[in-house]
């Protein structure tokens, strides 16, 4: 394609990429980092035995990595952006161990040798995460090397980061390209001939912060994983630049300060993430962690007004509501037809849940792909995985006529609610949530309404589901279990009996819908665990009511 077939933005980029590689060859390569750079994340000693056996692990998933296979593209995107990124050798620094240090300089040395051809280890995001796992890394696997290992690792340092500040802004415009600013920041920070690359990150970075962080501190994805992963990146970045003795802009303070609250929002009881867009629980842990860098603890705040997120938390009981429009496109890459699902945990203990995230190995998509169709999640049709945990049936919300909210899309979302709205009051420690959107409008001419009460002690919860349509529609409400709770239908038709493991029994009553138990999957760890789903199925022709109440209470 010649320059005349690309839009002005393209054709810079490919003339500063093709700048970039004529200027290798003259490229001084230095000797070693000229300031050190350290990984301040956590690894999992349990995934680096993994690694030492040929094994890499991400969410549940588990790919072969072994001699030759950076060469092989096979996968989904995710697991191979995953090997490509580097991040993996935190798990083998974890181990601590001389076999842990052989194996990860064996295979980078691999990585080098084969020189992948994958379109994935040259995106932004995965050249940023690579650079700045093997510099952080650095003092683990390659100062005790052999003069020609660092050499040419260092060879391939420097290219890396030529061809990432040619890159940046790369296509990717989601919290991605943070990650992709953070390697363009740790090269320019620790290989004295990047230089110049500081003064475009940082020209850059306000711009990325103003498009990706709401002024309620949410990601602009909506996504707890995006928040979580954003947050890190930032952090990273800020201690980056602490360490090159640059003074951080007042904007990423300002990001960090906004986000670190809207990620305690997202926590549940248990310390893990609540499972909205895309999000798996992640380790409490390292989330923990992310708070511990991102400084001053500041309280969860009860709502987050742009993003559209809702906590009611009393007593021991919290419950989340997802009360806010679905994210842009662009940045709809991960994000689920889930608007007015809600989760509810008991302590440490999760009660009602959403699906959660397809597992990484399940398609060739950056957002998961096609993959295993093995799960149908109450639509009564082969789906792929990553399609049947981002439909509307995958979520604890109500579901008009087998119709997701939003269309789900390969690359995003369709058709999606012009209209969330929500309205909330507390009085004595209780909680009232009004809340509706117009996802179905254009398809069935119908406004979904949802009415939610807490009272004070969080042991008795109120809804009232309702579909405001020209004739009747059918209908399901549907509130995902956690594997580990218990449910048994009562011989009433119109109540099931909730145990929780640490001994808790709570009921969900219903009226206006016929109750049921089906059966459902839980993907919030990653790997697929078999659970139930209440089911409340109303509406259609001929029916007098238009939604159902029900309550959840606990009895014991």
């Amino acid at each position: 394609m010649t320059p005349t077939h690309l839009s002005p933005r393209r054709w810079v980029k490919s003339a500063r990429l093709a700048l970039s590689r004529l200027q290798l060859p003259l490229a001084r390569v230095p000797d070693a980092p000229s300031v050190s750079v350290r990984d301040p994340w956590p690894g999992d000693p349990a995934r680096g035995a993994r690694i030492l056996k040929g094994e890499l692990e991400l969410a549940g998933s588990v790919r072969p990595l072994a001699h030759g296979c950076f060469a092989d593209a096979a996968g989904s995107d995710a697991m191979r952006a995953a090997a490509h990124g580097f991040g993996w050798l935190r798990d083998l620094r974890a181990l601590g161990t001389d076999a842990a240090r052989s194996r990860a300089r064996a295979l980078v040395s691999d990585w080098l040798t084969a020189t992948p051809r994958d379109r994935i280890a040259t995106r932004p995001d995965v050249a940023g995460a690579r650079i700045s796992a093997w510099l952080g890394h650095y003092d683990f696997f390659v100062a005790s090397a052999d003069d020609a290992f660092r050499s040419a690792f260092m060879a391939r340092l420097v290219a890396d980061a030529r061809q990432l500040a040619a890159a940046i802004p790369g296509d990717e415009i989601d919290h991605r390209a943070l990650t992709a600013l953070k390697g363009l920041v740790a090269a320019a920070v620790a290989l004295p001939t990047q230089g110049t690359s500081l003064t475009r990150a940082m020209r850059l970075l306000p711009q990325e912060l103003a498009r990706q962080v709401l002024p309620d501190g949410c990601h602009a994805e909506r996504s707890p994983a995006a928040q979580l992963a954003a947050l890190q990146d930032l952090t990273e970045i800020r201690a980056l630049l602490q360490a090159a003795l640059s003074q951080p802009p007042a904007a990423l303070a300002s990001a960090i300060e906004r986000m670190a609250p809207a990620l305690r929002a997202m926590r549940h009881g248990d310390g893990g993430l609540a499972l909205f867009n895309g999000a798996h629980e992640e380790l409490p842990t390292l989330i923990d962690l992310v708070l511990t860098q991102a400084g001053r603890s500041v309280r969860a705040p009860a709502g987050l007004t742009e993003s559209g997120f809702q906590r009611l938390q009393a007593g021991r009981t919290v419950l989340m509501v997802d009360c806010g429009p679905p994210p842009p496109h662009g940045l709809d890459a991960l994000a689920h037809a889930g608007t007015l699902a809600i989760e509810v945990s008991v302590g440490r203990e999760r009660l009602i849940v959403n699906v959660g995230a397809a597992p990484p190995a399940s398609g060739g998509s950056s957002a998961g792909g096609s993959g295993d169709s093995t799960w149908r999640p109450g639509t009564g049709r082969p789906s792929s995985w990553r399609d049947a945990a981002r439909a509307t049936a995958a979520h604890s919300t109500l579901v008009v006529a087998d119709t997701s909210s939003s269309e789900l899309k390969d690359t995003g979302l369709g058709r999606t609610p012009a209209v969330v709205d929500a309205q909330r009051q507390e009085a004595n420690g209780a909680h009232w949530l009004e809340a509706s959107h117009d996802g179905y409008r254009r398809t069935h001419g119908a406004v979904v309404h949802r009415r939610l009460y807490m009272a004070e002690s969080g042991e008795d919860i109120r809804g009232e589901d309702s579909v405001d349509a020209p004739e009747p529609l059918p209908f399901a409400i549907r509130f995902h279990l956690h594997p580990l709770v218990v449910p048994s239908l009562q011989q009433d038709g119109r109540s099931v009996v909730l145990r929780l493991p640490g001994g808790s029994v709570w009921s969900l009553k219903a009226k206006g819908g016929e109750i049921a138990l089906e059966e459902s999957v839980y993907l919030g760890t990653g790997e697929p665990r078999g659970t139930q789903q209440i089911v409340l199925q109303g509406g259609g022709p001929g029916a007098e009511m238009q939604g159902a109440e029900w309550a959840l209470t606990k009895i014991g």
